[in-house]
């Protein structure tokens, strides 16, 4: 005699539906639904049978129907940098959080800082439909995405603004932050202090020089060309850099590197050196409080960025966002040893 379905039993080789889910949990399709979705109007003992017949035949949400009906696909992209920096990681996590929490799903990528690469991921993003973009840009020109954003992809760019368009961006305060470390380091004694930075043409590099050049004017000192190096964070180079300034008849008694990839580079350089300079960093970094001295820093808050970022993604997913925004949030002078030292 054939073995007969009982109606809570999905059919054999076939994905369980809602109506698999209804008939086992004894309750109505749009009851389910309301559960899966996680809208309200159901009771706890309602949600609970569901939840348990779900389990039990392990049904799994149809995205694509979801899709079909709604016309999003519950999921945002992000674009960094580079997805081997520390910073980015407390950054993506937080994203991460928020998209959780509005039932999506987060796909990133590294654009290696070429603009052309991040030109590509941003598109072939886009062409997979994401509802939304964070971008951490490494170009200066983003018309490109003009006929995405007119489509209804929602972006959010972080860390530096877009070029040539206006969208919304989340950035941490690099001019004022620099400013306050250089002015830590003057009010410490140093008159000749050296800045090592990255590529002039990214946002943030330019915004922590400037803060550099105002902190020196502030105090009416003098800025000498040899005092200042800008370009890649190559360990080669910043080496060459913090070499140059130490050295020669009036060395720089002090330091102030643009980025944490530039600190640790200039650390390793001054275990080396016979005499003690002072050193401030932008960016915090890990074990920057158990070297000794531990390292004074500018720190900025990666997942405050990220979070605010995703939060206003959402908003304009939302349709409640009102014309793009420029957010700059605050950074911290944590002092730990390196940029209180006096000059020797």
């Amino acid at each position: 005699m054939p073995h007969s379905r009982r109606p809570s039993e999905p059919r054999y080789g076939l994905r369980p539906t809602m109506k698999d889910v209804a008939a086992r949990a004894g309750v109505g399709l749009k009851t389910v639904s309301r559960v899966v979705g996680g809208e309200p109007g159901v009771t706890p003992e309602t949600e609970r049978r569901v939840q348990e017949a779900i389990e039990a035949l392990g049904f799994r949400r149809n995205d694509s129907a979801r899709v079909l009906r709604k016309g999003r696909t519950a999921s945002v992209g992000l674009v960094l940098e580079d997805l081997a920096d520390p910073f980015y990681g407390p950054l993506s996590r937080a994203v991460e959080e928020v998209a959780r929490a509005h039932g999506a799903l987060l796909v990133n990528g590294s654009s290696a800082e070429d603009p052309e690469r991040e030109r590509e991921l941003v598109l072939a993003l886009c062409a997979r439909r994401v509802d939304g973009l964070i971008v951490i840009p490494a170009g200066d020109d983003h018309r490109y995405l003009e006929p995405e954003i007119r489509a209804g992809v929602a972006t959010v760019f972080v860390d530096r603004p877009a070029g040539r368009i206006d969208a919304d961006v989340v950035l941490s305060d690099s001019f004022g932050g620099a400013r306050e470390g250089v002015a830590h380091l003057i009010a410490h004694g140093h008159r000749r202090i050296g800045f090592i930075g990255d590529h002039p043409r990214i946002h943030t590099a330019t915004e922590r020089l400037r803060g550099y050049r105002a902190a020196m004017a502030g105090a009416g000192l003098p800025v000498d060309d040899s005092w200042v190096s800008l370009g890649s964070t190559e360990p080669g180079r910043v080496t060459g850099a913090a070499t140059a300034m130490l050295a020669g008849p009036e060395p720089v008694t002090a330091l102030f590197a643009g980025n944490n990839r530039v600190t640790v580079t200039v650390v390793r350089v001054l275990a080396g050196t016979s005499r003690p300079v002072a050193l401030v960093g932008f960016d915090d970094f890990e074990l920057a409080d158990l070297l000794r001295p531990g390292v004074t820093v500018v720190a900025q808050d990666a997942a405050a960025l990220g979070r605010v970022a995703a939060d206003r993604l959402f908003q304009r997913l939302a349709g409640a966002a009102p014309a793009p925004a420029r957010v700059e949030l605050p950074t911290r002078l944590i002092p730990r040893g390196s940029g209180e030292l006096p000059p020797a």
